[in-house]
């Protein structure tokens, strides 16, 4: 018989259900193998179950078809071998209201078989089961992505490091627990990691990576195999490399950490064969350093146009993460007229400001005070990340980052006052656009003259007009008390000579802090 075409659910071990104590479960017959799993619940009072499985099921009957002379013939054999042949994994047989017991004639043939047989006693419904079954696969989906979302993010950071794709290679091995190796584009060695496999194993897949190497249309991106008790598996780069893993085992999520070491060698070795990686950190280094756009412009690619991605790490005190239609409290306690606490977020962590830089496909980045700076190329649209408040400037060439670098300041800054994960700087134009702009930038220098010298005061007048003069959502982006708010626009007014309560009055300040 081919073999079983199991449902793509994840496995829960026989065990675990027989544990639990609410169902009394009892195992009364066959193998009582640790590793054995269910992929599947069904029901059926079938004679012959066969054309109804799909194979790793726990099947489960109350012996309504069993015929009364059941028990002097081949009834039970027949019927457990159509079972097996199935590829069901186990029979689950519910004790009442047909049967006082299990029929010997079963639990001998369940034993001549091989196949589990559990004891389901009346008080046990077979709904009970099936959703107690229906939460361990939840528990384990939930576990799978646990570990696959801490992978992403350990290679991430790894691929931020001095060394990248060593690091990336020994994180991955550590997360698969198994061996890790690259091939260049001529098939050699480059760098491995993990424990060492034997030479058998090891050639077989170097083999294999021959395999997906790209050699014309056709060619597989990842090809597995199996050999001497270890699993092979194979990717291709899009640069002309492969990456070769070797596992004792293939466990659920394996596939999805590795391609995504597969997306960040890729990005390293695609770097390292143009050296666009060392040009672009040198560009940083010299921005840093207080070099002259003009001058690190060439370094960061001729005709390159760049995203400035100003960064925070979400505080989820502050920012709890609702679920659809449920209420916001921090808006539930300004409705109430309660004052919210200033926010001092923590400055990020040097390794998660790496997975960042990765994840947005880039390794500029540079932490600096509580926020994050990330210089991305104009092609790789930053996403929103989880964790993360961002604000994004326009793509601009480099002798334009400092006022790019500016408006990803300002976009943070709202983003974090309307609890949005990303928020970009608007570029559309619009009726500001009508008015030359050295003269837009003369009325803009004469309007907002008294306020020339006192910035705090600027940038509290420019955040609370984009936020429709909300006190609260000011003090939350300002990380300032909201009397502090009210008492800076009350100087504004002040100095202005203004009425800001007038909408054409904050309009027109509105118009003028753009110029800036």
């Amino acid at each position: 018989m081919p073999d079983p075409a199991v449902p793509p659910t994840p496995p829960v071990p026989l065990a675990a259900l027989l544990a639990r104590e609410d169902l009394a479960l009892r195992l009364i017959a066959g193998p009582s193998d640790p590793a054995l799993v269910i992929h599947w619940v069904h029901t059926s009072e079938m004679a012959d179950p066969y054309p109804y499985l799909l194979g790793g099921e726990l099947l489960l009957s109350a012996g309504v078809h069993i015929p009364d002379a059941a028990g002097s013939g081949t009834y039970f054999d027949d019927y457990v071998g159509r079972i097996v042949a199935a590829g069901g994994a186990a029979l689950g047989f519910g004790v009442a209201p047909v049967h006082d017991t299990v029929p010997r004639a079963l639990v001998e043939a369940c034993d001549t078989y091989g196949l589990p047989l559990v004891e389901v006693p009346p008080q046990t419904t077979f709904t009970a089961v099936a959703r107690a079954v229906w939460q361990l696969m939840a528990q384990a989906r939930l576990a799978e992505l646990r570990r696959v979302t801490e992978a992403q993010q350990s290679l991430a950071a790894a691929a931020g490091r001095p060394d990248p794709v060593p690091s990336v290679l020994r994180q991955l091995a550590r997360r698969v627990g198994g061996w890790t190796a690259l091939y260049g584009p001529e098939g050699a060695e480059i760098a491995s990691a993990g424990r060492e496999p034997e030479a058998p194993v090891r050639d077989s897949l170097a083999e294999l990576t021959e395999v997906v190497r790209p050699s014309g249309p056709g060619t597989p991106a990842s090809a597995t195999h199996a050999t001497a008790g270890t699993h092979l598996a194979a990717y291709a780069l899009s640069t002309g490399f492969t990456l070769g893993v070797a596992t004792p085992a293939r466990e659920p999520g394996d596939h999805t950490i590795a391609s995504v070491a597969t997306v960040l060698l890729t990005l390293l070795t695609g770097e390292q064969q143009s050296g666009s990686g060392a040009s672009r950190t040198s560009a940083l280094v010299r921005l840093l350093l207080g070099g002259s756009p003009e001058e690190v412009a060439p370094l960061l690619g001729k005709g390159t146009n760049w995203f400035v991605v100003h960064a925070c790490p979400n505080d989820q005190r502050d920012r709890p993460h609702l679920l659809p239609g449920a209420r916001d409290p921090i808006d539930m306690r300004l409705r109430r007229g309660a004052r919210p606490a200033p926010t001092h977020p923590q400055p990020p962590d040097l390794l998660a400001a790496t997975a960042l830089g990765a994840a947005l496909g880039s390794t500029l980045i540079d932490p600096v005070g509580d926020i994050v700076q990330v210089l991305v190329p104009a092609d790789r649209t930053p996403h929103p990340q989880p964790g993360w408040t961002l604000g994004v400037s326009d793509a601009v060439p480099p002798q334009q980052l400092s006022a790019a670098a500016a408006q990803a300041a300002r976009a943070l800054a709202r983003a974090r006052a309307t609890r949005t994960s990303l928020l970009r700087h608007g570029s559309r134009p619009g009726l500001a656009e009508l008015v030359p702009r050295e003269e837009a930038q003369a009325h803009a220098r004469a309007l907002l003259g008294p306020l020339a010298e006192r910035p705090a005061l600027v940038e509290t007048l420019r955040t609370w007009l984009s936020l429709h003069g909300s006190w609260d959502r000011t003090a939350v982006a300002l990380s300032v008390h909201r009397n502090t708010v009210r008492q800076r626009i009350a100087r504004c007014a002040e100095l202005l000579r203004v009425e800001l309560d007038d909408p054409d009055v904050r309009m027109e300040l509105w118009f003028a802090l753009r110029q800036e």
